[in-house]
C-alpha cells in the first residue's frame, strides 16, 4: 500500500468521568478515572495503523514514562517509529479530558516535547515525506511548523489532509495548500466567523472554503453524518447507524482521519473513502477512549 506519513502531537490522556463537565469554579464528583495514549495526530496513526494502513509518524516526545507508553502502542499497533524524536530534556505532553454521561468532552492539551517540534524536523524527514502519497496533519503542533510541513509535503506531490483541530488562525494563502480540508461544524464556524446550523448553511460555507483555495472540504456533522464538496460534486453522507450505544466521542475525529488517509492510500475514490471513514469514526463512539476506541480493519468489515 502507499505510504502515509502524519505529523502531529502526543499526549498522555488523563480522563475523568462524570454526570457532566463542571462549569468554571464548579467542582463534580466523578465516577471513573483512566489514563491513556491521546493527541490528535498519534490517534491517527494508530487509527490508520489498526486499519492496515502504511504508516510513519513524526513528533517529539521525552524520555519518560508516558513516552515509553506511546512507543509500546505504536510497535504493539503498527507505526513505524523511525520518526519519532526523543528529546530527554522534554516531557513527554499531557491532555486532562473531562466527559460527560452523554459521551461529550472537553479538553485541555499541555503539548510538551511536541510543542518543541521545529522545521528542521520536518527537513530530517523529507525523504519519508517524499516517499509518501499521504500526508496528514492536525493544528496541535506550531504553527508555522505545521504550514512548512505542509508546503514541504505539496513540493513533494503528497495529498495533503489538514484536521483543522484545535481551530486555529490559518493564512489565507496556506489554504491552497490543502487537498482537503477536515473541520466538524464547530471549527468551520471558527473559521467563517458565522453560525453554521441549516443544510443550506453547511453548503454555504463549503462554497466559501473552495473559494479560499481548498481543493476538497469535509465537514463532519456528528451524529448528522458529513459533507462533502469540490468543483466536481457535492452531497451529505448519513451517520453511521449505531447497534451500540455512544459512549465517547473523544478520538471519532481522529478515527475519521485516519481511515481516510488509509481509503485515499488504497485509491479509494473519495465517495468510497469518506463513507469508510465515517463508519470508522462511528464505531470509535461505542467505546471507550481516544487510541483504544481504533477499531481493527476486521472490526470495520464485520460491523
Amino acid at each position: 500500500m502507499n505510504s502515509i506519513i502524519i505529523f502531529g502531537v502526543f499526549v498522555a490522556d488523563l480522563c475523568f468521568f462524570g454526570n457532566k463537565i463542571p462549569t468554571r469554579g464548579e467542582t463534580v464528583l466523578g465516577n471513573n478515572h483512566l489514563v491513556g495514549p491521546g493527541g490528535k495526530g498519534s490517534n491517527q496513526a494508530i487509527a490508520a495503523a489498526r486499519l492496515e494502513g502504511n504508516v510513519k509518524f513524526i513528533t517529539k516526545i521525552g524520555k519518560d514514562s508516558h513516552a515509553e507508553m506511546a512507543l509500546s502502542l505504536y510497535k504493539e499497533a503498527g507505526v513505524d517509529t523511525a520518526s519519532v524524536i526523543q528529546d530527554p530534556s522534554l516531557s513527554t505532553g499531557v491532555a486532562g479530558i473531562m466527559i460527560d454521561e452523554n459521551g461529550h468532552n472537553a479538553i485541555n492539551i499541555v503539548a510538551g516535547a511536541a510543542g518543541h517540534l521545529q522545521n528542521i524536523d520536518i527537513d530530517k524527514n523529507l525523504d519519508v515525506i517524499k516517499d509518501s502519497k499521504i500526508f496528514l496533519t492536525q493544528m496541535e503542533t506550531p504553527d508555522l511548523t505545521t504550514m512548512y510541513a505542509l508546503k514541504k509535503a505539496k513540493e513533494n506531490n503528497c495529498l495533503t489532509i489538514l484536521n483543522p483541530a484545535p481551530a486555529r488562525k490559518i493564512q489565507k494563502e496556506d489554504f491552497s495548500l490543502l487537498d482537503f480540508f477536515t473541520p466538524n461544524e464547530t471549527e468551520a464556524e471558527f473559521y467563517l466567523n458565522k453560525k453554521i446550523e441549516t443544510k443550506e448553511d453547511i453548503q454555504n460555507a463549503a462554497k466559501e472554503f473552495l473559494s479560499m483555495g481548498v481543493k476538497n472540504i469535509i465537514i463532519t456533522l456528528g451524529a448528522k453524518g458529513v459533507y462533502f464538496e469540490n468543483k466536481e460534486e457535492n452531497y451529505f453522507i448519513d451517520a453511521l447507524s449505531l447497534k451500540d450505544e455512544v459512549i465517547d466521542t473523544t478520538g471519532a475525529g481522529d478515527a475519521f482521519n485516519g481511515a481516510l488517509a488509509v481509503a485515499l492510500a488504497k485509491d479509494s475514490n473519495y465517495k468510497d473513502a469518506i463513507i469508510f471513514a465515517n463508519k470508522v469514526g462511528g464505531i470509535s463512539t461505542t467505546r471507550l477512549g481516544a487510541a483504544s476506541s481504533m477499531p481493527l480493519l476486521k472490526e470495520v468489515e464485520e460491523y
